[in-house]
């Protein structure tokens, strides 16, 4: 068996380390001993793009916030999904993670990068988030295994209370936030609805074949408004897993 390489590692502002793995032509990219991404399992991430298209898919110049880049299969899809007026925003806080786009992970990428619908801001999604009033109509998150800072422990804040009325007001009336998860969360639910979303929950498989583990996407509409509520999340208790 081909074995893994190890091509580059790069720090998490405020967080852990990731590492850029390649076998052959597949890529990784870990977290510790969590598998955030692989090259040959896209199936979830590119559900995020589906589930948006099928909401707002008919708008007029649709304007998207990705949060994270990842192996851009998110990213991808929604280029394949959406049409020319598109403005597709995609915030990435690690840099190296946009350089291994460019560099060793290129050909994956088949140069969606460059497409002008695009543009790659290096920054904290949530601080786009927080600026935002109006602006979006999807904001897409698959930044942890969660709702819950697996990367970095302030990414909690995406999914706290806080962090939700941040979304709603970022978002256009009718707007969806989606988030990506490992597993299903009931403490997340329960804040999307108190939050004042209208949620539904989808279970997506890894693989573009149907196959492998099952993840949840929470689709969670904009609807009317609501009160900013103080708190925090706890981490629940649950260890931290691998997406695969």
């Amino acid at each position: 068996m081909i074995p893994w390489v190890v091509l580059d590692t790069a720090k998490i502002p405020g967080g852990g380390e990731l590492r850029l793995k390649q076998r052959g032509t597949e890529f990784s990219i870990m977290l510790g001993s969590n598998e955030l991404m692989n090259s040959r399992l896209s199936g979830s991430e590119e559900a995020l793009a589906k589930l948006a298209h099928e909401r707002i898919g008919g708008r007029s110049k649709p304007n998207i916030l990705i949060g994270g880049l990842g192996m851009g299969f998110t990213l991808r899809a929604a280029l394949a999904l959406f049409g020319k007026d598109a403005r597709i925003v995609v915030a990435e806080l690690v840099s190296e993670v946009i350089a291994w786009a460019r560099g060793p992970m290129a050909e994956l990428f088949a140069g969606c990068l460059d497409d002008p619908r695009v543009e790659i801001v290096e920054a904290d999604v949530g601080k786009l988030i927080r600026d935002g009033m109006g602006d979006y109509d999807a904001i897409l998150l698959d930044v942890d295994n969660g709702p819950e800072g697996l990367s970095r422990d302030a990414n909690d804040s995406l999914y706290n209370y806080t962090g939700l009325y941040a979304a709603k007001t970022a978002l256009k009336p009718g707007g969806v936030l989606i988030v990506w998860s490992q597993g299903p969360d009931k403490s997340f639910s329960r804040r999307l609805h108190e939050s004042g979303f209208v949620t539904d929950e989808v279970k997506v498989r890894a693989s573009t074949k149907g196959s492998g583990a099952r993840h949840v996407v929470w689709v969670a509409a904009n609807r009317g408004t609501t009160k900013e509520k103080d708190g925090t999340t706890a981490k629940g208790g649950r260890a931290a897993k691998g997406r695969r």
